[in-house]
Protein backbone atom coordinates (compact mmCIF):
# COMPACT_ATOMS: atom_id res chain seq x y z
CA UNK A 1 0.00 0.00 0.00
CA UNK A 2 0.91 3.66 -0.98
CA UNK A 3 0.72 6.30 1.53
CA UNK A 4 0.71 9.60 0.65
CA UNK A 5 0.80 12.44 3.35
CA UNK A 6 -0.14 15.87 2.23
CA UNK A 7 1.89 18.75 4.64
CA UNK A 8 -0.04 21.55 5.53
CA UNK A 9 -1.84 22.73 8.91
CA UNK A 10 -5.71 22.11 10.06
CA UNK A 11 -8.24 24.81 10.44
CA UNK A 12 -9.73 27.40 8.22
CA UNK A 13 -6.84 29.96 9.46
CA UNK A 14 -4.41 28.20 6.98
CA UNK A 15 -6.86 26.81 4.79
CA UNK A 16 -5.19 29.01 1.82
CA UNK A 17 -1.56 29.63 3.25
CA UNK A 18 1.29 28.84 1.29
CA UNK A 19 2.33 26.15 3.88
CA UNK A 20 -0.68 24.16 2.84
CA UNK A 21 0.06 23.08 -0.17
CA UNK A 22 -0.02 19.26 0.43
CA UNK A 23 -3.68 19.51 1.83
CA UNK A 24 -4.47 21.49 -1.04
CA UNK A 25 -2.68 18.98 -3.34
CA UNK A 26 -4.59 16.41 -1.40
CA UNK A 27 -7.85 17.62 -2.25
CA UNK A 28 -7.15 17.98 -5.69
CA UNK A 29 -6.59 14.36 -6.06
CA UNK A 30 -9.80 13.66 -4.27
CA UNK A 31 -11.84 16.15 -6.11
CA UNK A 32 -10.52 14.21 -9.38
CA UNK A 33 -11.35 10.63 -8.15
CA UNK A 34 -14.83 11.66 -7.33
CA UNK A 35 -15.02 12.83 -10.88
CA UNK A 36 -15.23 9.06 -11.92
CA UNK A 37 -18.18 8.64 -9.77
CA UNK A 38 -16.50 7.49 -6.46
CA UNK A 39 -17.57 9.23 -3.45
CA UNK A 40 -14.16 9.80 -0.93
CA UNK A 41 -14.62 10.20 2.91
CA UNK A 42 -12.31 12.25 4.81
CA UNK A 43 -12.48 10.73 8.62
CA UNK A 44 -10.39 12.44 11.56
CA UNK A 45 -8.30 9.68 13.22
CA UNK A 46 -6.88 10.49 16.69
CA UNK A 47 -4.92 7.61 17.09
CA UNK A 48 -2.92 7.94 13.66
CA UNK A 49 -3.26 12.37 14.48
CA UNK A 50 -4.28 12.84 10.37
CA UNK A 51 -7.11 13.37 8.75
CA UNK A 52 -7.00 10.38 6.18
CA UNK A 53 -9.01 8.07 3.80
CA UNK A 54 -8.37 5.35 1.27
CA UNK A 55 -8.84 5.63 -2.01
CA UNK A 56 -8.24 2.83 -5.20
CA UNK A 57 -5.34 4.50 -7.74
CA UNK A 58 -4.23 2.53 -10.47
CA UNK A 59 -5.27 -0.95 -8.97
CA UNK A 60 -3.56 -0.31 -5.57
CA UNK A 61 -4.89 0.62 -2.20
CA UNK A 62 -3.23 4.30 -1.90
CA UNK A 63 -4.17 5.79 1.94
CA UNK A 64 -4.21 9.33 1.95
CA UNK A 65 -3.54 11.49 5.54
CA UNK A 66 -3.27 15.36 5.99
CA UNK A 67 -1.42 15.51 9.58
CA UNK A 68 -3.17 17.26 12.46
CA UNK A 69 -0.31 18.00 14.43
CA UNK A 70 0.23 21.20 12.80
CA UNK A 71 3.33 21.36 10.05
CA UNK A 72 6.17 21.22 12.69
CA UNK A 73 4.65 17.96 14.30
CA UNK A 74 4.11 16.55 11.06
CA UNK A 75 6.34 13.41 11.50
CA UNK A 76 4.00 12.48 14.75
CA UNK A 77 1.64 11.45 12.43
CA UNK A 78 3.95 10.34 9.61
CA UNK A 79 6.22 7.64 12.26
CA UNK A 80 2.02 6.67 13.50
CA UNK A 81 0.43 5.89 9.89
CA UNK A 82 4.10 3.76 8.91
CA UNK A 83 3.52 1.80 12.71
CA UNK A 84 0.01 1.13 12.45
CA UNK A 85 0.26 -0.26 8.46
CA UNK A 86 3.79 -1.45 8.94
CA UNK A 87 4.80 -0.12 5.63
CA UNK A 88 8.29 0.76 4.74
CA UNK A 89 9.66 4.38 4.33
CA UNK A 90 10.07 3.81 0.78
CA UNK A 91 5.84 3.23 0.19
CA UNK A 92 5.43 6.73 1.31
CA UNK A 93 4.86 10.28 -0.95
CA UNK A 94 5.26 13.34 1.19
CA UNK A 95 3.60 16.31 -0.47
CA UNK A 96 4.69 19.70 0.93
CA UNK A 97 5.78 23.43 -0.06
CA UNK A 98 9.05 24.20 -1.12
CA UNK A 99 10.45 27.96 -0.50
CA UNK A 100 13.20 27.68 -3.05
CA UNK A 101 10.97 26.84 -5.95
CA UNK A 102 9.71 29.42 -8.01
CA UNK A 103 5.82 29.11 -7.96
CA UNK A 104 4.17 27.11 -10.66
CA UNK A 105 7.26 24.50 -10.39
CA UNK A 106 7.69 21.47 -8.58
CA UNK A 107 10.56 18.95 -7.81
CA UNK A 108 10.33 15.54 -7.42
CA UNK A 109 12.84 13.64 -4.99
CA UNK A 110 13.20 9.91 -3.75
CA UNK A 111 15.25 11.08 -0.69
CA UNK A 112 17.35 13.90 0.73
CA UNK A 113 17.41 16.27 3.62
CA UNK A 114 14.70 18.30 4.97
CA UNK A 115 16.31 21.41 3.83
CA UNK A 116 14.72 24.29 6.00
CA UNK A 117 11.11 22.55 5.95
CA UNK A 118 10.30 21.83 9.52
CA UNK A 119 7.59 19.80 8.66
CA UNK A 120 10.00 17.56 6.92
CA UNK A 121 12.71 17.65 9.58
CA UNK A 122 10.40 16.52 11.81
CA UNK A 123 9.32 13.22 9.26
CA UNK A 124 12.62 12.70 9.20
CA UNK A 125 13.69 12.55 12.59
CA UNK A 126 10.38 10.37 14.03
CA UNK A 127 10.63 7.81 10.83
CA UNK A 128 14.38 7.70 11.12
CA UNK A 129 15.67 7.86 7.89
CA UNK A 130 15.34 10.19 4.51
CA UNK A 131 14.99 7.18 2.17
CA UNK A 132 11.32 8.06 1.05
CA UNK A 133 9.96 10.31 -2.12
CA UNK A 134 8.64 13.51 -2.04
CA UNK A 135 7.05 16.03 -4.39
CA UNK A 136 8.10 19.67 -3.38
CA UNK A 137 5.28 22.76 -4.54
CA UNK A 138 7.12 25.84 -5.50
CA UNK A 139 6.04 28.85 -3.31
CA UNK A 140 8.68 31.07 -4.37
CA UNK A 141 10.07 32.98 -1.43
CA UNK A 142 12.63 35.38 -3.50
CA UNK A 143 11.92 36.46 -6.64
CA UNK A 144 9.32 37.96 -9.28
CA UNK A 145 6.69 37.17 -7.01
CA UNK A 146 7.32 37.39 -3.57
CA UNK A 147 9.72 40.35 -2.13
CA UNK A 148 13.29 40.00 -1.54
CA UNK A 149 13.61 40.41 2.04
CA UNK A 150 10.69 39.24 4.31
CA UNK A 151 10.20 36.80 7.22
CA UNK A 152 9.79 33.47 6.50
CA UNK A 153 7.10 31.97 9.22
CA UNK A 154 4.98 35.38 7.91
CA UNK A 155 5.18 34.54 4.33
CA UNK A 156 4.55 31.06 4.16
CA UNK A 157 1.54 31.43 6.58
CA UNK A 158 0.28 33.92 4.42
CA UNK A 159 -2.29 33.65 2.04
CA UNK A 160 -1.67 33.11 -2.15
CA UNK A 161 -2.64 36.45 -3.99
CA UNK A 162 -4.91 36.92 -7.02
CA UNK A 163 -1.71 36.87 -9.11
CA UNK A 164 -0.03 33.67 -7.80
CA UNK A 165 -3.05 31.46 -8.26
CA UNK A 166 -2.80 30.38 -11.77
CA UNK A 167 0.85 29.11 -11.40
CA UNK A 168 -0.02 27.50 -7.96
CA UNK A 169 -3.50 25.95 -9.94
CA UNK A 170 -0.68 24.39 -12.46
CA UNK A 171 1.67 23.22 -9.93
CA UNK A 172 -1.09 21.70 -7.92
CA UNK A 173 -2.36 19.60 -11.23
CA UNK A 174 1.60 18.53 -11.97
CA UNK A 175 1.89 17.27 -8.57
CA UNK A 176 -1.18 15.34 -8.80
CA UNK A 177 -0.65 13.93 -12.08
CA UNK A 178 3.39 13.04 -10.77
CA UNK A 179 1.73 11.21 -7.26
CA UNK A 180 -0.84 9.42 -9.81
CA UNK A 181 2.20 7.78 -11.81
CA UNK A 182 3.96 7.57 -8.78
CA UNK A 183 1.42 4.94 -7.81
CA UNK A 184 1.18 1.81 -9.95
Amino acid sequence: MKIVVGLGNIGEKYARTRHNCGFIAMDELVRQVEESGVKVKWKEDTKLKAITTKILLNNEITFLAKPTTLMNRSGESVSQILNFFKEPAENLIAVYDDLDLPLGTIRIRDKGSAGTHNGMKSIIEQIGTQEFKRIRIGIESRGELAPAQQDTSSYVLSNFTEKEIAPLKKSIEEAVEELKSQIS
